[in-house]
């Protein structure tokens, strides 16, 4: 006789990103989709009497049983946890697995409604108060921090950006960029594009943070240690601001394309890295694709769009007829209604009417670049 054990229908764990959002109520479900959906390197995790639909597709993880057992892996597999669970509860479910400050990842608590953020555990160390900001963040709650620590008033390096979407290259230089900041030794951010409002705290930035508008300035004061943003591919001679340095990718690029039907995603996605090789500009800061509304269901553009998780935005033709092209075709007319779709769509996502890349033609695939700017 098969005996069946609490552990049965646990889910195998698969961490693709660095944090794990948990829900176990209809209505933390509901809340934990929105914090993934925003949240850039989030897996997650809720119960499977909650289903939607669509868990495969967005690569949501289902479980059955209760979530204290599932809690032992998701410890052991991710840097951080976002609990929509009550704080009485996950206290009592985690204190048997706590093993030291220096390992143990950061919990942050979200109430059921959205309306606070509780750092509980691993708040320094573990990141779990910067984590608690940023999440508060996103969703307009508020964060609940109760250690007292200078540190709070400082840059969380592996969260830098993080709620705006930001990733960084590499994490080898994590930590020790990390304690370059806490440490308050010299720091320079260099910036270059994205989101300028960064700085979360109420308080002036650290006289040890000197923000630079490029490379070269910051090499030349000789930091103990750069924060880069930036979409660009580096030069070699701008490549020794990284010898103690992370570079984060903003999404600042949105790709305009036209294709014919049933183009294949593979010739797409290979059209897509040559352009921006050419370019030098990084895959990483892409945040969209826009096109025209005849080809919201593309096969291949969706199945590219899903891959990467990008935003994939459609103009109506008369929206797309509004911008000002460099080559407006009849051609394109006579079957879209549209002089153009890969120019004037990066145009209209972007805000941006000069763009990266105007137009170039390959295949079956037109594709321009847009760089959102922001001010």
């Amino acid at each position: 006789m098969t005996v069946k054990t609490e552990t049965d229908h646990l889910p195998k764990v698969i961490a693709r990103g660095d944090y794990a959002v948990v829900a176990i109520t209809k209505h933390g479900t509901q809340l934990a989709r929105k914090i993934n959906a925003v949240f850039p390197g989030s897996d997650l995790y809720y119960m499977k009497k909650f289903e939607q639909g669509d868990e495969g597709e967005r690569g949501i993880t289902l479980f059955e049983g209760s979530v204290r057992l599932l809690l032992p892996e998701l410890f052991a597999k991710y840097r951080g946890l976002i609990l929509i669970i009550s704080l009485g509860a996950v206290v009592r479910m985690i204190a048997p697995i706590l093993k030291d400050k220096k390992t143990d990842p950061g919990v942050v608590v979200v109430d059921d409604k959205g309306e606070h953020v509780i750092s509980v555990l691993s708040g320094h160390v573990g990141g779990a108060n910067e984590l608690a900001r940023e999440v508060a963040t996103l969703i307009g709650a508020y964060p609940v921090v109760t250690t007292a620590s200078d540190v709070q008033k400082t840059i969380p390096v592996d969260l830098f950006g993080r709620r705006f979407g930001w990733v960084w290259e590499s994490d080898e230089k994590l930590t020790p960029v990390s304690a370059a900041v806490v440490n308050e030794e010299k720091v320079a951010v260099v910036q270059e594009s994205g989101e300028k409002n960064w700085w979360m705290y109420d308080t002036p930035m650290p006289d040890t943070i000197h923000v630079f508008s490029s490379i070269q300035k910051a090499i030349a004061e000789n930091p103990a240690a750069a924060l880069v943003v930036t979409h660009r591919q580096l030069e070699k001679a701008e490549e020794a601001i990284l010898t103690n340095g992370v570079l984060f990718r903003p999404k600042v690029l949105v790709l305009g394309i036209g294709c014919n039907r049933g183009t294949s995603a593979e010739e797409i996605e290979q059209v897509i890295s040559t352009t921006l090789d050419e370019l030098k500009i990084s895959i990483k800061s892409v945040k969209a694709i826009a096109t025209i509304d005849l080809k919201k269901d593309e096969v291949g553009l969706l199945e590219v769009a899903r891959k990467h998780r990008w935003e994939f935005v459609y103009y109506k033709p008369e929206e797309l007829n509004q911008k000002a092209i460099s080559q407006p075709s009849d051609t394109v007319y006579k079957f879209t209604g549209a002089y153009g779709v890969s120019e004037p769509a990066a145009m209209l996502y972007s805000g941006n009417d000069q763009l990266l890349l105007a137009k170039k033609k390959s295949g079956n695939v037109t594709i321009s670049v847009g760089l959102i700017s922001y001010q």
